[in-house]
C-alpha cells in the first residue's frame, strides 16, 4: 500500500493553493460590491466552488495527515495497539461503507449532471457545475484509498513484533 500514501499528500499540497485564490476571489467580491457597487455573479459562484474543493478534495489529506475529528475522550487514553484496533475497525466498518455508500448515492446525481453538462441556473455564472457534483465521487475515492493505507498501517501494527 506503500504506492496509494502520496496520492491524498499530492492532492492536498495541490489544493490548499485554492485556499488562497478563495481568500483572494472572496476579498475581490467584497471589493467590487462595497467599493464600485457591482457584482459578479461567476466570481461569487467561485468562491463556493472553491470552498466545496476544499473540504471534499482536502478530506484524504486530513485523514492523512490525522488532522480529522475523533473523539479524542477515548481515543488520547488507550494504548497503541487500542488506536490501531479503533482506527482499523473505524475504517472497515464504517469509513470504507461510508465510501461506498457516497459513490453508489452520488453516481445518478454526477451521471445526470455529465449528461447535460450542468451549469448554474443564474444567467452568468459558471458553468461547470457538472465538475463540482463529480468532486463528490473524487472525495469518496480519495477517501478510500487513505482508509486502505490506514487499514494496511493499522494491520502492520497489530502484527506481533517477530512477523514484523
Amino acid at each position: 500500500m506503500n504506492w496509494l500514501k502520496p496520492i491524498n499528500l499530492w492532492v492536498g499540497r495541490a489544493i490548499s493553493w485554492l485556499a488562497l485564490a478563495l481568500v483572494l476571489t472572496q476579498f475581490s467580491v467584497v471589493v467590487l460590491r462595497y467599493v464600485f457597487s457591482t457584482g459578479s455573479i461567476g466570481l461569487q459562484e467561485s468562491v463556493w466552488y472553491m470552498h466545496g474543493l476544499i473540504f471534499l478534495l482536502g478530506a484524504g489529506f486530513t485523514l492523512a495527515n490525522d488532522d480529522h475529528v475523533r473523539m479524542d475522550v477515548i481515543y488520547r487514553n488507550v494504548s497503541r495497539r487500542a488506536r490501531a484496533w479503533i482506527d482499523l475497525l473505524g475504517s472497515v466498518f464504517l469509513l470504507l461503507p461510508f465510501c461506498a455508500a457516497m459513490i453508489w448515492f452520488s453516481m445518478t446525481f454526477v451521471t445526470s449532471a455529465w449528461a447535460v453538462k450542468e451549469s448554474s441556473p443564474e444567467v452568468s455564472g459558471l458553468p461547470w457545475l457538472w465538475l463540482l457534483k463529480t468532486s463528490l465521487i473524487v472525495f469518496a475515492i480519495l477517501l478510500a484509498i487513505q482508509a486502505l493505507v490506514l487499514i494496511a498501517r493499522c494491520v502492520e501494527e497489530l502484527k506481533p513484533m517477530s512477523l514484523r
